[in-house]
């Protein structure tokens, strides 16, 4: 049995642990390159220093190991208005797929949502990443929108956006 461990995002190494597992995990699954760790690099970045600067505890990001090594990660961060929290950035490396890790993390994210006195949780993401939607779908999660988009410089990508009342 894996000694699985969900802890805040913080330990030295962290920061770029999420950049560099999200640059090589899509690249070598989707062919995602540059473009998509670039827009990884400045999520962290907006995350790590709006935290600096704003320590209000309405953000928060958690890291998943594994036996002691980083395996996943998640982060909740401020939406469009005060009512609004985005899920940012899950991810379950290959060494985490296959025991709930994926939904854990998104538990983990919806329960401080709540307790930080959102209403309601968007996210992002692409038509690919079947499992998460899955994740998402099973917590009630529903799709609002979608688009086309080659931002990712593989062709087109489908894009969604899935909203969840958190009040329900």
């Amino acid at each position: 049995m894996s000694d699985v461990v969900i802890r805040p995002l913080g330990e030295p190494g962290d920061l770029g642990w999420v950049v560099q597992a999200h640059g090589e995990i899509y690249a070598a699954e989707y062919g995602w390159g540059f473009p998509f760790e670039t827009l990884v690099a400045e999520i962290v970045t907006d995350y790590a220093t709006t935290r600096l600067r704003d320590a209000d505890g309405r953000e928060a990001a958690w890291v998943a190991t594994v036996d002691g090594e980083r395996a996943g990660c998640i982060f909740c961060v401020r939406g469009d208005d005060e009512a609004t929290a985005k899920l940012r950035l899950l991810l379950v490396a290959p060494s985490g797929r296959g025991s709930g890790l994926g939904g854990r993390l998104v538990d983990t994210c919806l329960d401080f949502a709540r307790s930080a006195g959102y209403k309601r949780m968007v996210l992002w993401t692409n038509d690919p990443l079947v499992a998460a939607r899955h994740i998402y779908l099973a917590r009630g999660f529903q799709l609002t929108g979608s688009e086309p988009h080659n931002t990712f410089g593989t062709g087109d990508v489908l894009s969604q956006t899935y909203e969840l009342d958190l009040t329900a």
